[in-house]
């Protein structure tokens, strides 16, 4: 578990050089009051991998009034489309994230992906019903089950995903050992 006020600051695979700063990012939706899951890396380093992450990666509500707190937040975290030309206008709304689903952001803070439309993941409903409560940074948000974070990176079926999944899988056999015990 990442608590203790440890910060990750391995360099952005994107943005060399720069830190991911996943307590500011966290802490900007918590006190929003977003309704989000963390999934992708820095949920399996919660649970215990031990591949690094460069970004933050979290699942979100699309009902409105989360849409609504979602805007708040991501307006404080100075979000940048990441790879989109700098001319080209976004317009940071409701309207936009009802519009979409999946956006891949850049902040001073890191770069921070919102996701909606997950392959692997039936509805968001049930990634939050199936997820845990963890204090990452010392902030307390829900992060995906192990079995949840499977069944993505399979459903991904990238290089990188198939490594993890195989390391998922042991960990997902270790919970279900100490919780026999």
């Amino acid at each position: 578990m990442l608590g203790g006020g440890q910060r990750r600051t391995m360099p952005d695979a994107e943005s060399p050089g720069m830190s991911l700063r996943v307590d500011r990012l966290l802490q900007a939706l918590s006190e929003h009051g977003v309704d989000f899951v963390v999934i992708g890396g820095m949920a399996g380093l919660v649970h215990g991998s031990a591949y690094p992450t460069f970004d933050l990666d979290v699942a979100y509500s699309r009902d409105r009034a989360n849409l609504e707190r979602l805007v708040g937040a991501l307006g404080e975290l100075d979000v940048t489309l990441r790879g989109a030309p700098a001319d080209l206008p976004f317009q940071l709304d409701v309207r936009t994230l009802e519009n979409g689903a999946n956006f891949t952001f850049d902040t001073p803070y890191g770069s921070f992906d919102v996701l909606a439309d997950i392959a692997g993941m039936s509805t968001y409903e049930n990634l939050r019903k199936e997820a845990r409560v963890e204090a990452i940074e010392g902030i307390e948000v829900r992060v995906a089950s192990i079995d949840d974070l499977i069944a993505m990176k399979r459903a991904a079926d990238r290089t990188k995903d198939k490594v993890m999944v195989e390391e998922y899988i042991v960990i997902a056999d270790e919970q279900r050992r100490a919780g026999e015990s």
